[in-house]
């Protein structure tokens, strides 16, 4: 079965990288066809990628296009439409804002759409960057997602089947593309040789917090360094993003920023830390939270989303619903009285409900279930 791969870009290794990850060890010889590749922005992930086959587009040769991906990004369905998948049977997009289900294929390929989320910044969830905080970003941010709507409607009808990472995602995709979808929670790794460390009941106690994640701000990460500033608590922070410089400028002396790290240190920090705080608002599934319940961490989490398809308030994690500086340091406070009670047993035993072996399981059964649909279709139009 020849397989191609379709993805939004890869500017950035986050949770939509680490599904295409695992999606090309399923099909290690099928091509990735993208908007953008930048190898000095993935830093050192881009070992991890290398040895593929990646197809930018034609956007990729001209000069600016790629540092304006955002304002310009009415353009993304013309980067993926002008891809040749015609010698292909099954073609799988990993989608974001950026349109990569947009690509064109032949009635008797298989386009199946994995959807991280419909693209947040057209239907009024919280984005990367405020971009309403200038009246001329807000104007112009409005009148190109006006049109972007109907564009991301047309476009959401061409997969043949569509596959959303949470429950969350799936009533958006029901909601705003009025489609049905599957849910397959993402694979989320956990690197046992750490992972098995401390797992003594009750939870082993570290010296300090943990966020990992993007510096924006959709992840509420200013939150956190608040909140611990004012508690005078240790917080690492694991990422890179373009929020980073204002979040260094708020940071007392008990917040170290660590950017980007492996998997290796970053299994050392969650097997170190107290709890992970991730107080991201309206999060599609999130990936973090359940990397931390791997390594026995609770989480404590913003009550929205699909954190709460992950997180078990009281049992795993302690999920808040005042997303604000005075209650994230209430649930903080809250955690320190009953962090005892966390088991190790308990929080990791959830994590397995995530496993990369489950999601490759499920991927592959349906694929040859919807590959079958396919084919009879095809029949009985010919007949």
């Amino acid at each position: 079965m020849k397989v191609a791969l379709a993805h939004d870009f890869l500017l950035e290794y986050g949770g939509a990288e680490r599904v295409l990850e695992t999606l090309h060890e399923m099909w290690p010889e099928a091509p990735v066809y993208t908007a953008f590749l930048d190898k000095e922005k993935l830093g050192s992930h881009w070992e991890r990628l290398e040895s593929w086959d990646i197809r930018a587009s034609w956007g990729q040769k001209v000069p600016g296009l790629r540092a304006l991906v955002s304002p310009l990004r009415f353009l993304a369905p013309l980067y993926f439409e002008s891809f040749d998948l015609s010698k292909y049977e099954l073609v799988i997009s990993s989608s974001n804002m950026y349109q990569a289900k947009a690509v064109i294929t032949r009635p008797e390929t298989l386009h199946l759409c994995y959807c991280h989320t419909p693209p947040r910044s057209l239907y009024g969830y919280t984005t990367k960057t405020d971009w309403r905080r200038h009246w001329w970003s807000r104007w112009y941010g409005e009148v190109v997602n006006f049109k972007l709507r109907q564009v991301d409607f047309v476009l959401a009808q061409r997969p043949d089947v569509i596959v959303a990472n949470s429950q969350e995602t799936q009533k958006r995709i029901k909601k705003f593309w009025r489609r049905d979808s599957i849910v397959v929670y993402p694979p989320v790794g956990i690197s046992q040789g750490v992972a098995l460390r401390g797992q003594g009941h009750p939870l082993r106690r570290g010296d300090y917090f943990l966020y990992v994640g993007r510096l924006a701000k959709m992840k509420g990460v200013d939150l956190a360094i608040r909140a611990c500033n004012e508690l005078k608590l240790p917080l690492k922070i694991v990422g890179t993003g373009a929020g980073e410089e204002y979040l260094r400028s708020i940071a007392g002396k008990t917040i170290e920023f660590l950017g980007s790290v492996d998997d290796e240190q970053l299994g050392e920090l969650y097997a170190g830390c107290k709890a992970v705080i991730f107080p991201a608002e309206d999060e599609d599934f999130g990936i973090v939270p359940v990397e931390a319940m791997g390594y026995g961490k609770p989480v404590i989490a913003h009550n929205s989303g699909g954190v709460r398809e992950t997180v078990v308030d009281g049992k795993t994690g302690i999920l808040f619903d005042e997303l604000s500086l005075g209650g994230l340091v209430k649930v903080i406070k809250k955690f320190s009285v009953v962090s005892d009670q966390f088991s190790v047993k308990d929080i990791k035993k959830q994590a397995e409900k995530f496993s990369k072996d489950r999601f490759q399981d499920q991927m592959r059964k349906l694929v040859e279930s919807e590959r079958e649909k396919l084919n009879l279709n095809l029949t009985d139009r010919l007949e």
